[in-house]
């Protein structure tokens, strides 16, 4: 699906607002985070070498890699990790002992944005609310409590929508980006000598003189990339130009002339370490920029929320988390929903962050593992897509993935440093959703596979049936199944309770695909089996919009008046029996008979209508 037709200075200004929140907040805490721990001694020399290494970091890592390579890796013109993982899947279809592999290897990944989805309010939030300590000491025990109300305030707006407030995203974020600019200037035309550190040299002599101070503090220089992976993600929303131009003419601009200017005040004020950003600008300034500093951490923490419900969403309807509650906020937006389980889980998780870590500083300790996790995983998929996708010489994937691999992997060793400083936050996150999602799709294997070895053939059924129909009533049935051609339990039930048939019988099967996007003209597959009774398959990408009415009414065209106000949906609402023996251990079973039991109800995710759903309870031993 194509970007939204709008004009491209309106797409370049939504990518600023939402694409670069994250990395612009950045500024806040990567370079205090560098010399902040006593890894780095402050020195003029060392002060060039970090910043060489921050320029060369973006440059390689968001410029190359991400703007000009990943991007070019869309799944029908969608991004983002999970759509790259679908494609991956796709391009190794026909190897089982690879697929199997990578597809763990994926989903591990996404599981860990969870992780990163904590943790990047948490930090961004409050690493803007620290800046009342510098204008005023005494102001430090209020940064706690006013960072969990602004946190609190966004999480409940959720449920709202972002319609109203998200067109101030863009100008806002904008705001942002030439106040940072302004602020680099300042300090930099005092020492424009700092702009030297644009050189590799500097960055190359530091490595070559500090080898192992260089591994260590690659955990906090990878912080002035965070939010890259938001590049890829939101290429369906936006398009490819406009996020390359974004990129290119305003936020690395900005991005690079603020850290340089942090860098030029640290040469003479070497002081101002504890928090180069807010000693940037002058005594009048500090408190405005404490409050757009802010309103630019809670835009950059609504992007990741709304990737969140994004994923969820798309998770699940690949199969790998149950049914949850989606609310629709726009009627004028289909892709902007609201997740209240995912919301709140969040905001208990990033709660607890805050008030564990209790600073930025704390938390840029935990920050990192999730990030360059994903990253690696990234170029690990980009290989298999361009390799087995695109069908391109083996040596040129290798040589084109391989230095990246080697960066990002470098990035996730020294981040893993910090696992037990914090970083056991992000990844425990992540091994628990990973733990649930894995779960969930060998459980519902499991299902399918108890449910097939239970079901009778669904034309043989109707044969038998017709030999002696039961009474036929007016109106339409739709009866769910997980298969087509079998028999499904409310039919049997329906059946054996009420001893009658409906005049019109409808069988469907929905299916999810590794696609992001299913045309109406290939969404419904329908086979008749006579005696007004049709089998029908309905095709969905993991990011179209689940509605069965709609797609319902293409029945149409073969000969199924369907009318909505006589036709019922006859569900089977299995209760799942873990069972010893073979399958999953004990405990997961469990775990996944208890996810089963919570899941939303198949009616409201199929968008079916309240007063004409009928459920038929059944057990089911796994």
């Amino acid at each position: 699906m194509s970007a939204p037709k709008q004009s491209l200075p309106a797409l370049i200004l939504g990518a600023i607002g939402i694409v670069y929140g994250d990395i612009g907040t950045s500024v806040l805490y990567a370079i205090k985070e560098v010399f902040g721990h006593g890894h780095v001694p402050f020195t003029i020399e060392n002060v060039y070498g970090i910043l060489s290494m921050i320029f060369w970091t973006m440059t390689t890592i968001v410029s190359i890699k991400y703007v000009v390579l990943v991007l070019r890796a869309d799944n029908e013109g969608e991004g983002g990790l999970v759509a790259m993982l679908a494609l991956a899947s796709r391009a190794v279809a026909g190897r089982p002992r690879l697929r199997g592999p990578l597809l763990a290897v994926g989903i591990f990944g996404t599981s860990l944005f969870y992780g990163d989805g904590v943790i990047t309010p948490a930090i961004s939030v409050l690493s803007a609310v620290e800046g009342l300590e510098v204008v005023s000491p005494a102001l430090h025990h209020y940064v706690i409590p006013l960072t969990l109300a602004v946190l609190l305030a966004l999480f409940a707006v959720q449920k709202r929508g972002t319609a109203g407030i998200g067109r101030f995203f863009g100008p806002i974020t904008l705001t942002w980006f030439i106040v940072l600019a302004v602020l680099g200037v300042s300090q930099i035309v005092g020492h424009p000598e700092i702009l030297k550190a644009v050189s590799p040299h500097y960055m190359l002599r530091f490595v070559w003189d500090n080898p192992g101070t260089s591994f260590v503090i690659l955990g906090a220089v990878v912080l002035c990339v965070t939010g890259a992976e938001a590049l890829y993600a939101d290429l369906g929303h936006f398009g490819k130009r406009p996020i390359r131009v974004a990129w290119f003419a305003v936020a690395m601009p900005c991005l690079v002339l603020n850290y340089f200017g942090q860098g030029a005040l640290l040469l003479g004020h070497p002081e101002a370490v504890k928090n180069p950003f807010y000693f940037m600008a002058p005594g009048w300034a500090l408190m405005p920029l404490v409050l757009l500093a802010t309103a630019a951490t809670v835009i950059a923490s609504q992007a990741m929320l709304t990737g969140a419900f994004s994923v969820t969403r798309q998770v699940i309807q690949l199969g790998y988390l149950p049914r949850l509650r989606i609310e629709h906020t726009s009627v004028h937006a289909v892709g902007q929903i609201y997740i209240p389980f995912v919301n709140w889980s969040l905001f208990v998780a990033i709660v607890l962050a805050v008030v564990m870590f209790r600073n930025s500083s704390n938390l840029a300790s935990a920050y990192g593992i999730a990030v360059t996790a994903d990253m690696l995983i990234t170029t690990v998929l980009t290989f298999f897509v361009i390799r087995f996708a695109w069908k391109l010489p083996l040596a040129l994937c290798i040589a084109s993935t391989s230095v990246f691999f080697l960066i990002d992997l470098a990035f996730f060793a020294s981040n893993m440093l910090k696992l037990p400083q914090g970083g056991w936050f992000t990844v425990m996150i992540g091994l628990m959703v990973f733990t649930l999602m894995t779960t969930w799709k060998e459980g519902r294997r499991l299902m399918g596979e108890a449910q097939r070895a239970e079901a009778l053939d669904l034309r043989s059924f109707l044969d038998a049936v017709f030999v002696s129909p039961p009474a036929r009533v007016q109106g339409t049935a739709v009866f769910l199944t997980a298969e087509p051609g079998l028999v499904p339990n409310a039919l049997l039930h329906n059946l054996k309770h009420n001893k009658v048939l409906h005049e019109q019988n409808l069988f469907v099967t929905v299916r999810n695909h590794e696609l992001p996007w299913i045309p109406m003209d290939r969404r419904v597959e329908i086979e008749p089996l006579g005696r007004h009774c049709w089998q029908l398959v309905v095709h969905y990408g993991f990011k179209n919009d689940v509605d069965l009415p709609a797609a319902l009414e293409h029945a149409r065209l073969r000969g199924c008046q369907l009318d909505r106000m006589t036709t019922s949906y006859f569900l089977s609402r299995d209760v799942v029996i873990p069972t010893l023996g073979s399958g999953m251990a004990h405990w997961r079973e469990k775990l996944f008979a208890q996810m089963h039991h919570n899941a939303s109800g198949a009616a409201a995710f199929l968008g079916l209508p309240n007063n004409a759903v009928v459920e038929l309870g059944s057990k089911l031993e796994i």
